[in-house]
């Protein structure tokens, strides 16, 4: 037993105490910052970005798009944009997941994800979510097994994966949905009862990101259902997917 307690001393606190306030390492690429003064890139958008997320008239970057490569920010010679760590970079809706010239983090973050009054009574003390990787690279699902480990731990707020739709409040998609994946993506999202949440997870999920043009998918799940939450990230962050959902349930 003591042999144990001194193990644990000797190990600490594993768990990051408040992830809402978790700073991650400087070399992560996250949230995006164009200068305010930039009126087109000096370089050829088309040919560094291999999503198609910048886009030179007008300027701007797409994080539904962006694989967070930094090719962008390493072509610019007049520093035009550069890829912060922040990392609060989930949204409610595709278009703020649009970044153009001068647009703060501070402000996306209070901005893009807008908890609604009735998934905080529904879901803000339990929500239990079936995760579909929809022919995903397995990259975004490591990182969403994560966050459930003892470093993460989010189910101290109420947030489980689940291993049944019938036991689910919503579905988290991963993967840019191939031909294959498209017809048990539809099934499991029809054996959730309703009222029920979608979460994209990931560029492949919400953009198809370098997948986008391939013969072998089939998005129209995203043409028939609306995504409640979007999380960027090519792979997805825990902290990301973590602070992106507790900010939907309205957790301050």
């Amino acid at each position: 037993m003591f042999g144990i307690i001194k193990v644990r001393i000797m190990q600490g606190d594993q768990a990051i105490p408040d992830v809402k306030k978790a700073v991650l390492n400087p070399a992560f690429r996250g949230f995006p910052v164009i200068s305010p003064g930039c009126g087109r890139l000096s370089f050829d958008a088309d040919k560094i970005c291999p999503t198609g997320a910048l886009k030179n008239d007008p300027v701007s970057i797409d994080m539904g798009k962006c694989v967070f490569c930094g090719e962008c920010g390493r072509a610019c010679k007049n520093a035009e944009i550069e890829m912060s760590y922040c990392h609060h970079i989930s949204a409610d809706s595709r278009e703020k997941l649009i970044i153009k010239p001068g647009d703060k983090y501070l402000e996306f973050e209070d901005a893009a994800v807008m908890a609604r009054a009735e998934i905080k009574r529904l879901f803000g003390r339990s929500l239990k979510l079936r995760q579909v990787s929809a022919g995903g690279c397995n990259g975004c699902e490591m990182e969403l097994n994560a966050c459930t480990n003892v470093n993460f731990d989010m189910g101290r707020f109420g947030i489980d994966f689940v291993a049944s739709p019938r036991h689910a409040d919503g579905i988290v998609i991963t993967g840019p949905v191939t031909k294959n994946m498209a017809p048990a993506l539809e099934d499991t999202y029809k054996a959730i009862a309703s009222p029920k949440i979608i979460i994209a997870a990931g560029t492949c999920a919400i953009s198809g990101g370098i997948f986008k043009d391939s013969e072998e998918l089939d998005r129209s799940f995203f043409d028939r259902h609306k995504v409640d939450l979007y999380v960027p990230g090519c792979q997805v962050h825990p902290l990301t997917f973590v602070n992106g959902v507790l900010r939907f349930l309205g957790h301050k």
